[in-house]
């Protein structure tokens, strides 16, 4: 990692460290992903979720939540299903989706900011969560073995990574063959440059490291992921959009050894 990408992420961390300790004392962390040029309230934070998601839950983890989507409405959770929240924050994403998953199923949130890490464990013991685990790392080296989540969701957190293309990787990594992806990020149109995207907004405010629609989906397919859907929703500056993301990575074709295996179904083996 360069100078540079070690600065910027030591930029991000102490950003929501004092965002989590705003909600700590009692505040509301409103302003770590926007810039002056973005409606932080209409486009940010706990007013993308529904009112009977936001009410289930302790008030810290709302007060928390500095996304810009909400990833657990589109991610379509099942029973049972193992998931991932890349940049868990204060937990709300992670706290909706041990919900939907069950007790069967379970919910891991991964983060690198002490302060963020306390505080969602706090909100997950409020909200009597069992099926959650918070744990510390980067979202570009994540902390958990291969092949071992279902589903992978990120709410605004991905723009602010200094190696889009490891997180892809790791993604893909810890996905079970054919898991998949629902992610909330801000992407920018495809005719902006990296210029003219820092010129609407700083690197922690979600905009400048923002990838555009086509290096989003080439970045993606560089690391395996087929079915790729990328969706605007709203603006949030001009020419940046948050977006849904969905992608599934593949499962292994049947080999030609499997293909001659012999059938011992009810209709061929009775």
């Amino acid at each position: 990692m360069t100078d540079q990408h070690s600065e910027l992420r030591e930029t991000v961390r102490a950003r929501y460290a004092e965002a989590a300790n705003m909600v700590a004392e009692g505040g509301v962390a409103n302003d770590c992903c926007g810039s002056p040029s973005v409606e932080v309230d209409a486009n940010f934070g706990a007013s993308l979720y529904r009112a009977a998601d936001r009410d289930q839950l302790p008030i810290a983890a709302t007060a928390a939540s500095l996304g810009c989507g909400n990833p657990t409405a589109v991610a379509e959770l099942r029973e049972g299903e193992r998931v991932l929240d890349l940049g868990s924050g204060g937990g709300i994403d992670v706290l909706l989706s041990a919900r939907r998953v069950g007790p069967t199923g379970k919910a891991y949130g991964v983060d690198m900011t002490d302060e963020m890490l306390a505080l969602a464990r706090e909100n997950a013991a409020k909200a009597d969560a069992a099926n959650v685990e918070f744990l510390k790392g980067t979202i570009e080296a994540i902390p958990l073995p291969a092949n071992s989540i279902d589903v992978v969701i990120s709410n605004c957190v991905i723009n602010l990574s200094v190696d889009k293309s490891a997180v892809f990787a790791e993604m893909a990594r810890v996905l079970v063959p054919g898991g998949r992806i629902g992610i909330s990020d801000v992407i920018a149109d495809d005719a902006l440059s990296a210029q003219q995207r820092a010129e609407r907004g700083d690197y922690v405010g979600c905009i400048a490291g923002a990838l555009s629609f086509a290096e989003y989906r080439a970045g993606l397919a560089a690391a395996g992921f087929t079915e790729i859907e990328i969706t605007a929703t709203h603006s949030v500056a001009d020419g940046m959009h948050s977006a849904i993301v969905k992608a599934v990575k593949p499962a292994p074709r049947p080999t030609v050894e499997d293909a001659a295996a012999p059938c011992c179904g009810p209709t061929c083996c009775s």
